[in-house]
């Protein structure tokens, strides 16, 4: 079994690229943003992109900053299959995967411009923001010295592979294949 986590910046392309994994590869999706979406909903929240951040701390503050992940992984190894999780967060979910053994961490990023056009048409219930909030959010989740909150920079400086995806989802495709065969890993 190979787990593949992504992590990246907002509206980067992680989605995609897990569409990727799921429809050319075979893997199966363990989501931490859907995980969080039926715990907010589960406590009579609102969806939406803070909430999903405070839900996500207080959860790591209350069991571990893994959680979240730790919960993600636990599926996954049950089936055995190839797994894709989406979307990592914290230095120390990156660590928790590390320690399972045939682990891939994957980095996605792109020019904010690029990234806050591809929120906007998604249009998901955490995305309908001006772009001075999108770009708020991404400060406030790029650095902390907190390990229960997100740490995107860490997260990427940790990454296996690290991808630019301000280009075609074909670019994003080809560029990720192309790095996994430079380092000699089979998925």
């Amino acid at each position: 079994m190979v787990i593949i986590g992504i992590t990246g910046t907002l509206g980067a392309g992680k989605g995609t690229l897990v569409d990727y994994l799921i429809n050319k590869r075979g893997f199966a999706h363990y989501s931490a943003r859907e995980f969080l979406i039926r715990e907010i909903t589960r406590q009579g929240l609102e969806v939406n992109r803070d909430t999903m951040t405070s839900v996500a701390n207080k959860l790591r503050a209350l069991h571990s900053p893994a959680y979240v992940i730790e919960e993600l992984y636990s599926q996954a190894a049950k089936s055995g299959k190839n797994a894709v999780i989406e979307s990592i967060r914290t230095p120390g979910e990156i660590e928790f995967l590390k320690k399972q053994g045939n682990f891939i961490l994957v980095a996605i990023d792109a020019d904010p411009r690029i990234r806050y056009n591809r929120i906007s048409l998604r249009a998901s219930e955490t995305d309908h923001v001006s772009f001075a909030t999108f770009n708020n959010s991404e400060q406030r989740e790029f650095t902390t010295t907190d390990p229960n909150k997100q740490n995107l920079g860490k997260c990427i400086s940790m990454a296996d592979l690290v991808l630019n995806n301000n280009g075609t989802v074909e670019d994003l495709y080809t560029s990720f294949i192309r790095q996994i065969k430079q380092k000699g890993w089979s998925i």
